[in-house]
């Protein structure tokens, strides 16, 4: 009994998250959308409300997993679920001018924001805040801040995010650095694991 009842509650799930995203992507101002995706989705998970198919809860060896979860073609945004093993990370990256609200599903990341200095031809960067985040916590990136570094640093740990992007994300900015203390943009082309 319990196995036929999975599929509707699923669907009941995202549903009601698709319904919130839907209403929430319709206000006016990008701050007023990433502060109410915030709160929908600490919410969902604080209730426990928010269920993921099984196949978005599927890692990846030596790198995060991204499962694509939903696809506004209407409204013009995405779901994307990440799964992270443990010591799995990014690198500084951007998110390609589009904003995010990133919410832990379960587990624990660690979450490190930098600001751009200036815009020469030369890249630096300075460390702003550092956040150890659990699960229920959320967050926004408006640009031009956008830069971070998302690790799983606990051991024996899968931790799985949601990200909420104000279109879909193919491509981003990874920054490397160099010797004199300075990064190089390389461009990074994206993908889904489904």
């Amino acid at each position: 009994m319990e196995a036929t009842m999975a599929g509707p509650v699923l669907e009941h799930s995202v549903h009601s998250l698709v319904g919130c995203l839907d209403d929430a992507v319709r206000l006016e101002s990008v701050d007023a959308i990433t502060e109410r995706v915030k709160c929908e989705l600490g919410r969902m998970i604080a209730e426990r409300s928010l269920l993921l198919p099984e196949r978005c809860l599927r890692s990846s060896p030596g790198r995060y997993a991204r499962h694509l979860l939903h696809r506004s073609d209407e409204l013009g945004y995405t779901a994307v679920v990440m799964v992270w093993g443990p010591g799995q990370r990014t690198g500084l990256h951007d998110h390609s001018g589009l904003w995010c609200v990133e919410g832990v599903v379960e587990g624990e990341l660690e979450i490190t924001r930098f600001e751009r200095l200036g815009e020469s031809e030369a890249i630096h960067f300075e460390e702003c805040e550092r956040i150890h985040a659990s699960a229920g916590s959320s967050g926004s990136l408006i640009p031009p801040h956008e830069y971070h570094i998302l690790a799983n640093d606990s051991p024996g740990q899968t931790a799985i995010t949601l990200h909420i992007y104000g279109g879909e994300m193919t491509t981003c900015s990874v920054f490397e650095p160099l010797a004199d203390g300075s990064f190089v943009r390389r461009e990074r082309q994206l993908s889904y694991d489904d």
